[in-house]
């Protein structure tokens, strides 16, 4: 967060080509730079007022501010009641910023003063594209989040020229891919700049020439995000378009773009006086943030390389969004050698191969390539994946990187994503919400919440319902009509789509990237069937569909063809659509108007997914499969759910099953729930359904649950720890080094002697000799193991030292006891290494087991 010290350096807006002479401009320009209006809509008035149908197209106040005339703009604000309306908007903001907000409420007086939070993308509104997809989303969410709690997080990302590709359908059902540009001009955003007025840009050494970068910053309520881009006019042409697109094309540009947010992203929070104790990987791309923030400490602290990672990985948290080992980032070594071996030797005080070797399963092997997983992994304190079952599937993943260790142990937690709901309600639902459980509601703790929705009547869900579908139909009409006109349809086609569905017909969204993992064509299987439910006279279904393929998968955009024919068909036309351009605006209007959210993954490759979650809030229901985030919400009362919990792969025959599974529930169970009626037209059963999602669910997924989850189970331990091993200049740290050292040249003369059970009704008692050589006692615990029964934790207890081994050099008896509701062959001998300040296995893998 922005502190006194770098205010000055960090707020000097230029507005050379703006009306600034016009009074009242500068609480406007206030107003719109803050992204909090993204979520919070009082002033969207505001917007409309000034420009209307530039306001509907782009929801961009800043956009509309450097747009809108100055006699317009001069009318509106000689308006009593519109300046009334801005001044008080700018004082509600001022006072939300300063006033104590949960954390500081709840945690006065913690060790954390400063979270960095490095992405990739950020998605926080249409009116700044650096997004694609999940990832931002869970990125943009987790920093509206903790503005509203007021955990001190700042955001480290990328300005995109040119963002992530934009979609045209044509009538061949071809998807076209489009890169408007980007002009910062037009962002909420501003350049960073020096306190005499010099634009703040920062230096990366690159082989034979510097890379000059520029930084701009994003204020999101109380939360500020820094961009780094690399369109600086002293650059070579080349490197200009570094951060061209997202996730930009070939290996070489991704790992520049790395580079950027790693090294470069550390490298400005020094710029701007910022010191967190925290550095929080959303992914691995920003893992080379490790390197530098040990290069950092390296600086000030006088400590070689090994014992600045010791200190500063204390502080470091690394959450893993992949399902799969082929997702992760991987460079081959010439490509490290050549971007980084300069900076390894001279920077890190260390030769490259120590360097590979973070980023290697086998460092001894020189062709494997540079796994940027790896890397964040070695330089981080904590893991974690995003749901319960990513954290399992996560720990297979990374099982090879903690040998003998069992998959259980294997350091990975969990913290299952959430969304930021204020961002993601419709209008009817936040009045729903507002009178049930009161403004402030996603301001603090959120268990008081279930109980109080669930005291809204039946006929008020229901009319919520039934508006946001209207809305959401009126969207569909002009979104359709528009995009229809675009690609060349006639006049009557463009006409006829405006009349397009049903306002109360069952509504019906998918909506995604179309990967086939993903399997967006699993309703297309059986087309004739489709169509069967769809047109059902007496109880009909409309269907909207949307995602874009990667432009380089052809495979994705095959099957967004095969929608395109199938929408084509004269029986199918007026019960199903297909929306191109699928952004976050799209996915605010589809997640506040459909009854039911469709989504069809192969388990477990959706590692949360969180277009589901934003259905919560809005009374929507989800249909899908146990994978990800549903696999842990799902009970019978709240929606429906595809698969039996567990992996059958790509097995066609599975995917026949399945699709005849999701027909099966529309068809006997969703569709007929919802069209059977009380006399008062209400779905009682439906509407049951709808109170327990919200009710449930709601709180449990929303993004404040996740941002506190993450302060208390991880942000705040970290910092603790980054501040104890900081202390005098990295003593602790140095200590540790040693300790790793020893351990790893005495752990081979470690080994079992005799050992023995004596079992009677009650326990089992076990013994067992353990000849440590040269290890000191206190660096080893030695322990009982058992795998767990019917998915239970497993069991592990220590045993106690007691004598020693007569005429062994530091030799010791070990027992301990445990309860004979077991057979005592379930239970394993081991011994694993012990430091009261270091996290096994993470930061010392060896485990010996005694068979």
């Amino acid at each position: 967060m922005v502190t006194k010290d770098n205010r000055r350096r960090v707020s000097c807006p230029i507005y050379s080509f703006l009306p600034v002479e016009v009074e009242g401009f500068e609480p406007l320009a206030e107003l719109a730079l803050d992204m909090r209006w993204s979520w919070n809509h009082a002033a969207d008035e505001v917007w409309s007022r000034l420009d209307p149908v530039l306001w509907d197209l782009t929801h961009n106040p800043w956009v509309v501010l450097q747009t809108v005339s100055q006699d317009r703009l001069g009318q509106a604000l000689a308006d009593p009641d519109f300046r009334g309306k801005v001044d008080a908007l700018v004082q509600a903001k001022r006072e939300a910023a300063e006033s104590p907000a949960w954390f500081q409420q709840e945690h006065a007086d913690a060790p954390l003063t400063s979270v960095a939070y490095f992405s990739m993308e950020f998605m926080l509104s249409e009116a700044l594209p650096i997004y694609s997809g999940g990832l931002g989303n869970v990125a943009g969410d987790l920093l509206k989040a903790a503005s509203d709690l007021g955990v001190p997080v700042v955001g480290v990302g990328l300005l995109y020229q040119l963002g992530y590709f934009r979609q045209v359908i044509e009538r061949s059902g071809a998807q076209q891919a489009l890169y408007p540009y980007n002009d910062p001009g037009q962002l909420p955003i501003m350049p960073l700049r020096e306190p005499n007025g010099e634009w703040l840009r920062l230096e990366i050494e690159l082989p034979g020439h510097s890379l000059w970068l520029r930084a701009w910053q994003v204020e999101v309520g109380r939360v500020r995000l820094y961009l780094l881009d690399s369109n600086d006019p002293a650059n070579l042409p080349a490197r200009r378009g570094i951060t061209g697109e997202l996730y930009g094309d070939g290996q070489e540009v991704r790992l520049l773009q790395e580079i950027i947010l790693g090294i470069g992203g550390w490298r400005l929070l020094g710029m701007l006086g910022l010191k967190p104790e925290v550095c929080h990987l959303n992914e691995g791309h920003a893992a080379f943030a490790v390197l530098e923030r040990a290069r950092s400490f390296m600086e000030e602290s006088g400590r070689p390389f090994a014992a600045a990672l010791a200190v500063t990985r204390a502080g470091n948290l690394f959450t893993t969004h992949t399902p799969v080992e082929a997702g992760f980032d991987r460079f081959p070594p010439v490509l490290i050698e050549k971007y980084l071996g300069w900076y390894a030797v001279n920077k890190l005080g260390i030769p490259l191969g120590d360097v590979l070797a973070l980023g290697r399963r086998n460092a001894d092997d020189t062709s494997e390539y540079f796994n940027m997983a790896y890397l964040a992994i070695r330089g981080s304190r904590a893991v974690n994946g995003v749901s319960r079952l990513h954290g399992e599937v996560s720990r297979r993943i990374f099982q090879p990187l903690f040998p003998r260790w069992p998959r259980a142990e294997v350091p990975v937690g969990h913290v299952t994503n959430g969304v930021h709901m204020p961002s993601w309600d419709s209008l009817e639902a936040d009045e729903l919400w507002t009178q049930s459980c009161g403004k402030e509601r996603w301001l603090g703790t959120v268990e008081s919440l279930e109980e109080k929705i669930r005291s809204v009547s039946d006929s008020m869900f229901w009319e919520c319902r039934a508006s946001a579908r209207e809305t959401l139909i009126e969207f569909v009409r002009k979104q359709l009509s528009r995009q229809l006109a675009v690609t060349g349809a006639s006049a009557e086609e463009v006409e006829n789509a405006k009349h397009i569905f049903d306002v109360n017909t069952l509504t019906l969204g998918f909506a995604r990237r179309f990967a086939t993992y993903k399997r967006p064509n699993l309703l297309l299987r059986d087309p004739e069937r489709l169509l069967r439910i769809l047109s059902d006279p007496r109880r009909p279904a409309q269907l909207i569909i949307a995602g874009k393929a990667h432009p380089a998968d052809q495979t994705g955009q095959a099957m967004i063809q095969q929608w395109m024919r199938f929408i084509l068909r004269p029986e199918a036309r007026g019960h199903v659509v297909f929306l191109s351009d699928y952004d976050m605006l799209m996915t605010e209007q589809l997640v506040q108007g459909v009854d039911v959210w469709i989504n069809t993954p192969r388990r477990p490759w959706e590692a949360s997914g969180t277009s589901g979650m934003k259905v919560l809030v809005n009374g929507g229901l989800n249909l899908s499969e146990l994978d990800g985030w549903w696999a842990e919400a799902y009970t019978p009362e709240v929606g429906w759910a595809l698969g039996d919990g567990r992996e059958h792969g790509d097995d066609p025959a599975w995917d026949a099953a399945e699709a005849e599974a999701l027909y099966t529930l529309l068809e006997q169970k969703v569709i007929p729930e919802f069209y059977t009626r009380d006399e008062a037209g209400i779905p009682a059963a439906w509407v049951a359904r709808i109170r327990e999602s919200m009710a449930r669910l709601t709180p449990v997924f929303s993004a404040g649950r996740m941002v506190s989850q993450y302060a208390r189970q991880y942000y705040l331990p970290a910092a603790g720890a980054y501040r104890g091993r900081a202390a005098e200049k990295g003593l602790r740290g140095a200590e540790i080094v040693t300790w790793q050292n020893a351990l790893g040249r005495k752990w081979a003369n470690l080994r079992f002697g005799e050992a023995g059970v004596e079992t009677d009704a009650q326990w089992h008692l076990f013994t067992v000799q353990v000849y440590l050589n040269g290890l000191d006692p206190d660096a080893v615990r030695v322990e009982l193991y058992a795998e767990g029964i019917n998915g239970e934790e497993p069991v592990v207890r220590e045993l106690t030292r007691g004598q020693q081994l007569v005429g062994a050099e530091n030799g010791y008896v070990f027992s301990t006891r445990v309860a004979a509701d077991r057979p005592a062959t379930d239970y394993t001998p081991r011994v694993r290494p012990y430091h009261p300040d270091v996290v096994v296995p993470l930061e010392a893998s060896q485990i010996l087991w005694q068979r």
